[in-house]
């Protein structure tokens, strides 16, 4: 069980993240900048500008390969002019007009530096963020872009320099328009903000934190970076908190129709009439709806309305509302903001940091 209490102690919070990995979160607007300052050292901008591929390839590897692919899809939208296909190797059809985007945080993963050779061999364009060293940096050894981090931060903490660099991959061929300056300086509000020295009160990411807590999150996307953005929110829960989340967007949540009416039953609230003993035990009180709302405009303000309708109880989270920014910020926001949660609660629940779980204060 989380301690809340933990929160708004930074002395303990400190005490506890042994690892600094509230640090390495709040790094991710240096690790935007670092990976499009290496991209721009490469060359990578005079390799793609004016080049019109025949498809993008986005090759997902374990970690943060397929949520980082998927955003990726999502924000470049159904009127892309390339088709994009993602795949966990790079096909046997790849050639010479062909871009290829792959991340790793494993520098012995051996599938993919078979699939970089293969790339690179056929004369694709590859762009790699990974370990400088081991066999997939070797597979594409003066062939490949291979976009090393410059920002040092522990495994599983490489999402914003993978997303910047697809980011720019796709801003480069024309297919995306976006500001990576202003994606960083974002990322660095965001991390300001959710800095463990301010209350939970005003700090998004731990406010965030105390509403999953001792919950189940039904973290369900209202478009399609938004639910991008929730799978990436289940991967870091997992990873840093232990928490178990139903992902998806909110027209699949409402075709699975038994947990869709508990979670109208948990948002809807108990009316002044209601029998509290009737909602004893009832496991719906457990779930915690969270909307992610990432796209702007009516048909998006439209869609959010009608879910809140529906759902009336549930967490609406819209980032443009705090963000004016395009919709790859806004997505990379919400991302971090997820992640810092995550680290909040792990570290509330002693599942990460050095000290364990923590009694409440004055016990």
């Amino acid at each position: 069980m989380p301690d809340d209490t933990l929160l708004d102690d930074p002395a303990r919070l400190t005490e506890a993240d042994t690892d600094g990995l509230l640090r390495a979160a709040a790094l991710a607007g240096a690790q935007a900048r670092s990976v499009v300052e290496a991209a721009e050292e490469r060359g990578v901008a005079e390799t793609l500008r004016d080049f019109r591929p025949r498809a993008l390839i986005l090759v997902t590897r374990p970690g943060h390969g397929r949520s980082i692919a998927d955003l990726l899809v999502a924000l470049v939208g159904p009127s892309c002019p390339i088709p994009i296909v993602l795949a966990e190797q790079v096909p046997a059809w790849v050639g010479a007009l062909d871009v290829v985007i792959t991340h790793t945080e494993d520098p012995g993963d051996h599938e993919l530096a078979e699939s970089i050779g293969l790339a690179t061999r056929r004369g694709a364009t590859t762009v790699l963020t990974a370990p400088p060293d081991g066999p997939v940096a070797a597979a594409g050894a003066g062939r490949a872009h291979l976009l090393e981090p410059r920002v040092p931060v522990p495994p599983g903490f490489a999402f914003p320099r993978a997303l910047a660099a697809g980011l720019y991959v796709v801003k480069t061929l024309g297919i995306l328009r976006t500001d990576l300056d202003v994606l960083a300086d974002e990322l660095d509000k965001e991390a300001e903000k959710s800095h463990l020295a301010h209350e939970s009160f005003v700090n998004p990411a731990k406010s965030l934190a105390l509403r999953l807590s001792d919950r189940v999150p039904l973290l369900w996307g209202l478009d399609p970076a938004g639910t991008a953005v929730a799978h990436h929110a289940r991967h870091v829960l997992a990873a840093h908190a232990g928490f178990v989340c139903d992902v998806g967007s909110y027209a699949d949540a409402q075709t699975r129709f038994v947990l869709h009416r508990a979670a109208v039953r948990a948002t809807s609230g108990q009316g002044i009439f209601d029998d509290p003993d009737d909602f004893a035990g009832d496991p719906t009180a457990m779930l915690r709806v969270q909307l992610l709302a990432v796209s702007a405009g009516p048909a998006a303000d439209a869609a959010r309305h009608m879910a809140a309708d529906t759902l009336p109880g549930a967490d609406v989270l819209v980032p443009a509302e705090e963000v004016t920014a395009d919709e790859p910020v806004r997505a990379a926001v919400l991302a971090l903001r997820f992640e810092l949660a995550a680290l909040y609660l792990g570290l509330a629940a002693g599942t990460i940091g050095g000290s364990g779980r923590y009694a409440p204060a004055g016990v």
